[in-house]
C-alpha cells in the first residue's frame, strides 16, 4: 500500500490552481478589469454608473474611482485596482491609462505564453521596453516655465477634458492655475507643491460657474451662539487644541454638598472659571476662537458678550491649514498665549451658503492655504466636479515641479510603439519578441481613443504611423475630426510624469502577475463562469 496514499498538505477547502490554468486566470482578471475602465478613456469616452450596496449612486469617469467603487474579488483583479490607485497618488492623472496598458501588456504576454515563451524571458524583455519607452519620453518631451500660465492652463484643460467639468474648463483650470501658484513654494532651487494646503470645499446649489477660489480657508462650520458677531475685520484669530469647558477629574471622585451654599459655591467657582479663561482669550487681543475641541454652553455666553467670533470642533487638518494661511500657532493651553500666537486675516464672516451656513476666513497676507468653494446642481455634478479639479490641480502641480510635459492623444505612444520596434532588433534573443508586444500594447492608447469616439482605429493607427515617420512627433488622434492632427497645436498637453508613472506601473504589475503560476487560496475565490470574456462580468 506504500506510495498510495495521499499526503494532504493544505488544509480541506482549499483551492489550488497550477501553471497555465493559473496564469491564464490572473490574465483574464486583469484583463477584464481594463475593459471595464477602457471605454472612458479620451475626450468621447463615456461615463460609469455605480451603485454601492447601499443604493448610493456614483457617476464618474474617473479611472481610479471606478476602480474603488466597484467591490472587486479577484486576487489579480485587486493589484489592477493598486496600479491605479499608485497612479493616482504619483501624477493624480493617467490612471485609466496605466491600467488599460496593464491589462493590455497581459493580453499579449498570453500570446508569447502560448508560443511557449517563458514568463521570466517576457518580463525581462518588458523590462528593457519600459527602460526605452521612459527615455523616449525623456527625449519628446517639451519644456514648461514655472511662470508659463497658458501653458500650464491648458495641460489642466486637457486633464479635464471629457469629464463633466470639461464644459468649464477654461474657468475651472484658471482655478487650479490661481491655487496652485499661491501655494507653490521654493525649496533648495526647486519648486514643491503641497496640494494638501488647497481645501476643496463642495456645496450643491448654485451653478458650476459659481465655483470660486477664496485666498483664505472656508470652514463648513457656524459660529457658536448668534449674538456673536457676523462679520470681524481686521481679525486676530487664536487657534486652539483644547476644550473651553470645565475639567473633569482625571479619577472618579465624589463631591458631597451638604449645604445650598456650597452647591452656589461650587457653581460660581465653575462660571468663575470659564469667565478668566475667556478672559485670557479676550486679554491676548484674540477676536475669532477657532477651537477643536468643545466651548460649553457658558464659555459661548461670554464669549459673545466679548465680541469673540468663535467655531468649534474643527478638523486637524483644517487647523493645521489655518496656520499655514494666516501665521497662527496651535496653542494647547490658554496659559501660554502671547500676542505673537495670534494668526491675521481681514476678514473673518459668516455666509449663507446653499442651505448652509459656512465660515470664510479670507484676506490672509501671506496665505499658504486657499480653499475652492465647488458648486454646482445637484450632488452628482458637484462630486465630479471637484473629482475633475484634483486632476487639474495635481497636473499643474506635478508640471511645476518637473518642468516638462509631453503631448497627449496618443502622439506620444505611436512614438514609443514606433522607437520599441527599432530597439528589439537590437536586442536579439527572444526577449525582442516581448519588446515587439509591448510596442504593440502600448497602441491601445490612440486605438482606444479611436474606437471611444467611433472612429476606425486601424485608419488612425497607418495615418499615425506614417506621420510619425515623416518625422512629425506630436502628431495624435483628434477625436473631433475623426483625423491626425498636430496635438502641439492643438495643445493636448500633459505631464511627463504621467506617462512614465503610467509605463512603470503599469509594467511592474504586469510582470508581477505573469510571474505567478501557483495560486493557493484558503477560500474560494470566485470564478467567471465562462472561460472567455462573457463571464467576466462574474469578476467584480
Amino acid at each position: 500500500m506504500t506510495g498510495k496514499t495521499p499526503i494532504l498538505i493544505l488544509k480541506e477547502g482549499t483551492e489550488r490552481e497550477k501553471g497555465r490554468e493559473a496564469q491564464y486566470n490572473n490574465i483574464r482578471a486583469a484583463m477584464a478589469i481594463a475593459d471595464a475602465v477602457r471605454s472612458t478613456m479620451g475626450p468621447k469616452g463615456m461615463d460609469k454608473m455605480l451603485v454601492d450596496s447601499m443604493g448610493d449612486v456614483v457617476i464618474t469617469n474617473d479611472g481610479v474611482t471606478i476602480l474603488k467603487e466597484i467591490d472587486v474579488e479577484h486576487p489579480a483583479a485587486k493589484m489592477i485596482v493598486e496600479v491605479a490607485k499608485a497612479q493616482d497618488e504619483e501624477c493624480g492623472d493617467g490612471t485609466t491609462t496605466a491600467v488599460v496598458l496593464a491589462g493590455e501588456l497581459l493580453k499579449y504576454a498570453q500570446d508569447l505564453i502560448d508560443q511557449d515563451i517563458h514568463p521570466t524571458v517576457i518580463a525581462d524583455g518588458y523590462r528593457l521596453a519600459s527602460k526605452k519607452a521612459c527615455e523616449v519620453l525623456e527625449d519628446i518631451a517639451l519644456e514648461v516655465k514655472p511662470d508659463d500660465e497658458e501653458l500650464l492652463k491648458k495641460i489642466a484643460e486637457t486633464s479635464m477634458t471629457g469629464k463633466v467639468a470639461g464644459a468649464n474648463k477654461e474657468m475651472l483650470a484658471e482655478i487650479a492655475y490661481r491655487a496652485v501658484r499661491a501655494v507653490a513654494e521654493e525649496v533648495n532651487g526647486k519648486i514643491r507643491v503641497d496640494l494638501d494646503n488647497i481645501k476643496v470645499e463642495k456645496k450643491q446649489g448654485g451653478a458650476v460657474e459659481d465655483t470660486e477660489l477664496i485666498n483664505g480657508i472656508i470652514l463648513d462650520k457656524e459660529r457658536v451662539h448668534p449674538d456673536m458677531p457676523v462679520v470681524v475685520k481686521d481679525a486676530k484669530i487664536l487657534l486652539l487644541n483644547a476644550a473651553l469647558e470645565v475639567k473633569k477629574t482625571e479619577v472618579d471622585a465624589q463631591i458631597r454638598i451638604t449645604d445650598p451654599e456650597q452647591l452656589q459655591k461650587f457653581l460660581d467657582q465653575e462660571e468663575k472659571m470659564i469667565r478668566d479663561m475667556v478672559d485670557k482669550i479676550k486679554n491676548a487681543g484674540a477676536n475669532v476662537l477657532i477651537c477643536q475641541k468643545g466651548i460649553d454652553d457658558l464659555a459661548q455666553h461670554y464669549l459673545a458678550k466679548a465680541g469673540i467670533f468663535a467655531v468649534r470642533r474643527v478638523k486637524k487638518s483644517d487647523m493645521e491649514k489655518l496656520s499655514k494661511a494666516t501665521g497662527a500657532s496651535i496653542l494647547t493651553d490658554l496659559d501660554e498665549i502671547k500676542p505673537e500666537d495670534l494668526g491675521e486675516a481681514g476678514k473673518v464672516e459668516e455666509k449663507r451658503i446653499g442651505e448652509d451656513k459656512m465660515v470664510f476666513i479670507t484676506e490672509c497676507k501671506q496665505a499658504k492655504a486657499v480653499s475652492i468653494l465647488v458648486r454646482g446642481g445637484t450632488e452628482h455634478v458637484v462630486d465630479e466636479i471637484e473629482r475633475g479639479l484634483h486632476d487639474a490641480l495635481s497636473v499643474i502641480a506635478v508640471t511645476l515641479e518637473d518642468g516638462k510635459m509631453i503631448t497627449g492623444g496618443g502622439s506620444s505612444a505611436i512614438e514609443i510603439s514606433m522607437a520599441l520596434r527599432d530597439y528589439a532588433e537590437t536586442v536579439g534573443g527572444r526577449e525582442q519578441l516581448a519588446i515587439n508586444k509591448f510596442a504593440d500594447a502600448v497602441e491601445v492608447v490612440p486605438r482606444a481613443l479611436a474606437t471611444n469616439a467611433g472612429i476606425d482605429p486601424i485608419d488612425i493607427l497607418i495615418k499615425l504611423r506614417k506621420a510619425h515617420s515623416e518625422g512629425k512627433k506630436h502628431y495624435g488622434v483628434d477625436v473631433f475630426k475623426g483625423d491626425v492632427a498636430d496635438m502641439k497645436e492643438l495643445n493636448v498637453l500633459e505631464p511627463l510624469r504621467v506617462g512614465k508613472q503610467a509605463i512603470k506601473s503599469a509594467t511592474e504589475v504586469a510582470i508581477m502577475i505573469l510571474r505567478i503560476d501557483d495560486v493557493i487560496a484558503a477560500r474560494e475565490v470566485s470564478k467567471s463562469k465562462g472561460k472567455g470574456e462573457e463571464g467576466m462580468g462574474e469578476e467584480f
